[in-house]
């Protein structure tokens, strides 16, 4: 038996334990500290500028440097130790927000600087995301991967929730040099705190040249077709709900009866929801035989929720459509990257991560260009409504693909025990 399959053999039951536990407040802090500089940096480029443009081509910084470097990510993630990979990437992010907030404070701060910065943090992030997605298995039981992908979207959504209701007003009250230098601040101490994470090294990848690892890690996901199955749904879902999260905000603009307050209301419902949903997968694990229909169901839910809320004209009723949206869209995403965890062997895991972080992330330009253009001639409601309904149209047939039902069911922690 391997060291790593003794150390993985065991892991506490707990979910609360204290590797967990500091990875889940760093994250915490350092998503807070994002949100906030999104919010401020969205608004200081548009009072410098004034150019709308010019904030999509700053979006494309952020998104797509680290589309780019994904695969080789994964390959970084499998053959070196994970810790020291998260380590040094907040370290570098937090000392890049650190020098723009000082260049701000001083009054010497270019958009360049803000553009090279948006490319450093994409870079990083590529590397962080997966980085952390793979070391969730190591440190907590597969039983409780659920919870704790729960527990970290917990404090994903209620981070950035807070973050963009405060980022606003603490513009405003703070200006956006200090808005910055919380968001670097908030890396560096995500960064120190990983000190006191245990991350098992990951002793069986195979040592060989990159390009080499990368096809393994290609031909491992093509050759598993469940796995095949789930990353196309990951990328088609992102796809879709990207087209619907662009155009929600000017369905609330043209609107007259909704407008910019009704759309923060209705925002923060819909984020309501999901943060009830994952409050709810934190505390009850969900039976392996019972995954695909829950995940199936969760997906259809949400998209006849999303589609009645945006064609509703009580904004009451509207809301409640929304949240309940909100609430079945966590439970899909907790089944989903739970799955994945589970089935990816630990030699393969941040290849996988890294491939899905690809794909779905990959689209979101292409869904974002889509959406804007189609709306130019076709009704925004008609084109949400459309796109989710492709949504229901293509899960469906997915229960009844043998291979990828024996996928989702697997129960992967009586395999564990077993071996």
């Amino acid at each position: 038996m391997s060291p790593e399959s003794s150390i993985i053999k065991g892991k506490k039951e707990s979910l609360w334990t204290t590797s967990f536990f500091i990875l889940w407040q760093g994250q915490l802090v350092s998503t807070l500290g994002d949100a906030a500089y999104s919010v401020s940096l969205g608004f200081w480029v548009l009072a410098v500028t004034g150019s709308t443009a010019l904030m999509g081509m700053l979006m494309a910084a952020s998104t797509l440097p680290g589309v780019l470097v994904s695969p080789f990510a994964g390959v970084l993630i499998d053959r070196h130790n994970r810790k020291h990979l998260l380590i040094l990437m907040d370290m570098i992010r937090g000392l890049s927000i650190v020098l723009v907030s000082a260049a701000a404070f001083t009054g010497i701060i270019a958009v360049w600087m803000v553009f090279v910065a948006g490319i450093i943090l994409s870079i990083c992030g590529a590397v962080f995301r997966p980085g952390v997605n793979s070391s969730v298995p190591d440190i907590v039981s597969t039983s409780k991967l659920s919870n704790a992908n729960a527990m970290l979207s917990i404090a994903s959504t209620g981070s950035n929730m807070l973050g963009n209701v405060a980022g606003g007003f603490l513009f405003q009250l703070l200006g956006a040099p200090f808005l910055f230098i919380f968001n670097g601040l908030s890396y560096l101490f995500s960064g120190v705190s990983l000190f006191f994470v245990n991350i098992p090294k990951n002793e069986n990848f195979n040592k060989q040249n990159v390009w080499k690892d990368m096809s393994d890690g290609f031909h491992f996901i093509w050759k598993l077709k469940g796995l095949r199955y789930l990353l196309l749904i990951a990328a088609v879902l992102n796809f879709f709900l990207f087209i619907v999260l662009i155009l929600l905000l000017p369905l609330f603009q043209r609107t007259p009866s909704l407008g910019a307050v009704r759309y923060g209301v209705a925002m923060a419902c819909f984020m309501g929801g999901a943060m009830a949903g994952y409050v709810f997968l934190s505390v009850k694990s969900i039976s392996p035989h019972r995954k695909l229909k829950l995940f199936i169901i969760s997906i259809v839910i949400f998209s006849i929720s999303i589609i009645i809320a945006i064609n509703q004209s009580v904004f009451v009723i509207m809301d409640i459509f929304l949240f309940i949206g909100g609430l079945f869209n966590s439970i899909a995403n907790v089944i989903l990257l739970s799955t994945v965890q589970a089935a990816s062997p630990r030699e393969m895991i941040g290849k996988v991560m890294a491939f899905m972080s690809m794909t779905t992330q990959g689209l979101t330009p292409f869904a974002m260009a889509l959406g804007g253009v189609l709306a130019g001639f076709i009704s925004i409601r008609v084109i949400i409504s459309v796109s989710l309904f492709l949504v229901v149209i293509i899960i469906i047939p997915f229960y009844f693909v043998k291979s990828f039902k024996k996928f989702i069911n697997y129960d992967y922690e009586k395999d564990i025990q077993q071996t």
